[in-house]
């Protein structure tokens, strides 16, 4: 989930944005027309060929992402030109796989706000860079009428260009100047107008934004407290199938070497080494389940290095490709350690991979991200209180992203992507 974030507004107008509006508005004007012909264009041919070919269908997922690297455009621009902190568009996605996924994915991304307000933001602008073009034109004959008496022939009247005002040769020099005048005020004007429009139509208001942080902090406790209840349960159930009977048949044997070791000393013996021999296997599957609540080598040696153990101790191979430059937060470090561990397991258990590839990296904006993909059967869902569903929650606790892709048939890919100082 991306936020704008909050803090003084920027001063839209310094003389250096007003004339960088004005200039980029002149551009704009022209280009974001063109770009709204072309992209209604792929919508009525896409809708045309959708009835006699099908293949229209192809068109308009191209208008979709048409309208949205329009959107991101336009949002880009407006940030660059005011910096107002707006948080770049990001193509939206939908957790489901196959294709009903992808259909959703698609409509998640044509009922995108952030999308559809950035498509506003251009329209805004295109209209006000034709209004910017005629003024410049009326400006620019303006300027031209003033050397009239220089340049006058047998006319008797000079033609203001852009507003069809036929102006008296004697009072050409007087009407320029005025009209001169009038355009570089209508310019200035737009330009801050401009400023006021797409601040309002991008930056969402104080109270939005407290409401979308509300929103989203209630959205992070809540995938906390779920990630916690699905860890409790895999630690109880952990108990309860492994070491708990191993431990209460280690209890047995011993109890019976108790009964035989002055009847049967040998007999004994044999328990009792039966019993060493389970302790050790507990102590073992205990030091399993300590890992996966928590690992010293990630707090010690960075993720970096516990992934690198991690992919070690794999029983099917791996491939990592792991770049960090810096730490993380404890937190953003160990969320993306147990999603790629239970990723790894979940694998070796269920896939029938050969292999697993293991990415991660730092990204720009201070993200940590990783994705997981192994050349499986494919098939795997999250469901309610499994595995799956406890790292989707793991990683929301932290403020992140969770992706799964399991096609019927393979590869399986997890990715997630978290805040790296949350």
């Amino acid at each position: 989930m991306t936020t704008t974030t909050t803090g003084p507004a920027p001063r839209v107008f310094t003389p250096p944005r007003v004339l960088g509006a004005i200039a980029q508005l002149a551009l704009v004007g022209v280009i974001w027309a063109v770009a709204f012909g072309l992209i209604l264009g792929l919508l009525a041919t896409g809708v045309m060929l959708t009835f006699a070919f099908g293949v229209g269908l192809i068109l308009l997922l191209g208008f979709v992402y048409a309208l949205f690297a329009l959107a991101w455009l336009e949002t880009a621009r407006v940030d660059g030109l005011y910096g107002f902190g707006i948080a770049p568009l990001r193509p939206r996605t939908s957790a489901r796989p196959g294709f009903t996924g992808w259909l959703r994915t698609v409509w998640t991304q044509f009922t995108d706000g952030s999308m559809w307000r950035g498509i506003a933001s251009a329209a805004v602008s295109a209209l006000l860079g034709w209004a910017v073009l005629s003024l410049i034109s009326i400006g620019a004959s303006g300027v031209a009428m003033t050397f009239t008496p220089l340049l006058r022939g047998d006319e008797d009247t000079v033609r203001l260009q852009g507003t069809g005002l036929d102006v008296p040769v004697e009072y050409a020099v007087l009407a320029g100047i005025l009209a001169a005048i009038a355009a570089i005020a209508g310019l200035v004007g737009l330009a801050a107008l401009h400023g006021v429009l797409v601040r309002a139509i991008l930056v969402p208001s104080r109270e939005a934004q407290l409401a979308e942080q509300a929103r989203s902090w209630q959205a992070q406790r809540s995938g906390a407290v779920r990630a916690a209840d699905v860890e409790r349960t895999r630690i109880e159930r952990d108990l309860h199938d492994g070491v708990q009977p191993r431990l209460v048949s280690v209890g047995m044997t011993l109890g019976l070497a108790q009964q035989k070791i002055d009847s049967d000393p040998d007999a004994a013996k044999q328990l009792i080494a039966e019993a060493h021999t389970s302790t050790k296997a507990a102590i073992t599957e205990l030091r399993q389940l300590a890992r996966g609540i928590h690992t010293s080598v990630l707090d010690d040696r960075g993720l970096d290095a516990a992934l690198s153990a991690l992919a070690a101790r794999s029983p099917i191979p791996v491939v990592l490709d792991a770049r960090l430059v810096q730490r993380c937060s404890p937190q953003a470090e160990a969320a993306v350690y147990f999603v790629i561990a239970e990723t790894l397991t979940n694998a070796a258990k269920h896939s029938r991979a050969a292999e697993c590839r293991v990415v991660v990296r730092q990204r720009e904006g201070g993200i940590l991200w990783a994705r997981v993909e192994d050349n499986g059967i494919g098939g795997a869902t999250v469901v309610a209180s499994g595995g799956l569903d406890g790292l989707s929650n793991r990683v929301l606790g932290v403020g992140g992203t969770f992706r799964l892709d399991s096609p019927v048939g393979g590869p399986t890919s997890v990715e997630v992507s978290v805040p790296c100082a949350f």
